[in-house]
């Protein structure tokens, strides 16, 4: 498999399914979404965007399976599998925020090889595929060397429907907010996931996700330099709805404070 060819072809289509989105986005109705559950919303845009992701991804990897946010394809296992949120930042794009991005990943054998994060509307193009440096429209990128939570700037994301843990994701912040130069919540894990392969930001944590919002961005910040964990610290951050990543700098202080918050989180739920 020529893996930098495909994610170049991977990148020309999150591209063209990018344009579709913020064309879209210009006269979008907020009339028109639909509420999947609590607070998980949808639209048009959303399974259009994936329906067209799929369709192509088919044509660049054929016989591949896909692990989708949608599910307008039904997932089977095969021994490549895509895993894609269509618009991570689905909310945003409801109220015209202009934090949005496609997040694709790719796993052989249940191992990510590749990762494709798309913004939207800075048109920031961030990617990186098996034993290759980490880009963002063709530059590439590395995480931050810092190794100080008093002088990082760290990203999360609020908890919008699963509140079983919330007061340990609150006793967090609170020791976070204390101890670094900021907190920032842009609404896309997949952004702040790339956000940190690219240093703009020194970490990021967030639970309740779900595959499609960290495969993408996840494997840009390994290949960026950085270091990805649960917040046990062993390597289930793909499925386990946890996740913590930044440089390996700076890894163990963010982690610990991270890890002592929640670590009885398995015994409480």
């Amino acid at each position: 498999m020529n893996s930098e060819k495909i994610c170049n072809e991977v990148c020309e289509l999150t591209k063209q399914v990018g344009l579709f989105i913020s064309t879209e986005a210009k006269t979008f109705n907020q009339n028109v979404v639909e509420e999947k559950s609590f607070n998980q919303l949808v639209s048009y845009v959303d399974k259009t965007a994936e329906q067209k992701l799929v369709e192509g991804l088919k044509k660049i990897l054929p016989n591949s399976g896909f692990i989708t946010e949608e599910e307008t394809i039904t997932s089977e296992e095969k021994e490549f599998m895509w895993i894609i949120d269509p618009l991570d930042g689905t909310t945003n794009f409801i109220h015209q925020i202009p934090v949005y991005s496609i997040s694709i990943g790719l796993t052989q054998n249940k191992k990510l090889v590749m990762g494709v994060v798309y913004e939207i509307n800075r048109d920031e193009l961030f990617y990186a595929w098996e034993n290759s440096n980490a880009f963002m429209n063709g530059t590439a990128i590395y995480v931050k060397q810092n190794n100080q939570l008093s002088k990082s700037l760290l990203a999360t994301g609020f908890p919008y429907y699963d509140f079983n843990i919330m007061q340990k994701y609150l006793d967090t912040l609170q020791v976070l907010m204390k101890e670094t130069q900021g907190m920032r919540r842009m609404g896309s894990a997949a952004v702040d996931l790339a956000y940190v392969a690219c240093g703009r930001f020194d970490g990021f944590f967030e639970y309740g996700l779900h595959a499609w919002d960290v495969a993408g961005g996840a494997f840009i910040v390994q290949q960026a330099g950085g270091k990805i964990a649960d917040f046990s610290g062993s390597d289930d951050y793909i499925f386990g709805k946890e996740i913590i990543a930044s440089s390996t700098n700076l890894f163990d202080p963010f982690f610990n404070v991270v890890n002592k918050n929640f670590k009885l989180k398995t015994e409480e739920v």
